[in-house]
């Protein structure tokens, strides 16, 4: 089911059906440690106590259906080309007494996001801006460092981890009301309203 409709959006779009079907395994990750946490996460770690609980109230098969959108449900700051330039640009520069204190699920989540990332900026042009709403400077930069470098960012980076539009629960709450009703075409709506709020955030700021 989900492979078909991983398929519909690489259909209307100039993705890769294997680009979309590992971002939708990353969003459902996302969604899982989400809702491993439930209204134990602290907002401070990028999701808010609501947001958290509405994605733990949803079963496994619900949070698969919710993950399933053609772009990502979280954030590691990829809008801030400034911040990954000055990080990637001084990867040894950062020491122990720097990192934070995260477990390892979330740090594991990390480094495959941080690797998906890589890979798309490395080899798909555009896709990077268009999936994770990444800067294009913090995209050259991706592209610029080899994948041993990776597994160091993890670990700091995680830190960073995010629900992507937090701050608009008007989408997180459609978002999970039509995953939680199995509703596919409500939940296709939502979906494509991320589009739109993920187009919107790329536009010139007055």
């Amino acid at each position: 089911m989900q492979e078909a409709i991983v398929g519909s959006w690489a259909g209307n779009s100039h993705l890769s059906t294997g680009n979309l079907g590992s971002l939708r395994d990353l969003n459902h990750r996302f969604l899982d440690l989400a809702a491993a946490r439930g209204r134990g996460w602290e907002a401070g770690a990028g999701v808010p106590l609501e947001l958290a609980g509405r994605v733990a109230s949803l079963s496994a098969l619900q949070r698969e259906a919710a993950a399933s959108c053609p772009y990502a449900l979280f954030d590691l700051r990829f809008q801030d080309g400034g911040y990954w330039r000055r990080r990637l640009q001084n990867l040894g520069d950062w020491r122990v007494a720097d990192e934070p204190a995260v477990d390892d699920d979330t740090v594991s989540f990390v480094r495959l996001a941080l690797f998906y990332a890589w890979h798309i900026c490395a080899s798909a042009g555009l896709t990077a801006q268009l999936l994770l709403g990444m800067n294009g400077d913090a995209a050259a930069e991706f592209s610029r460092i080899t994948v041993n470098q990776l597994p160091s960012l993890a670990v700091t980076e995680a830190a960073n981890l995010s629900a992507r539009w937090s701050e608009c629960t008007a989408f997180w709450s459609a978002l999970t009301a039509a995953a939680s009703r199995a509703d596919p075409a409500a939940l296709r709506r939502v979906q494509l309203h991320g589009l739109q709020l993920a187009a919107a955030a790329r536009l010139p700021r007055p």
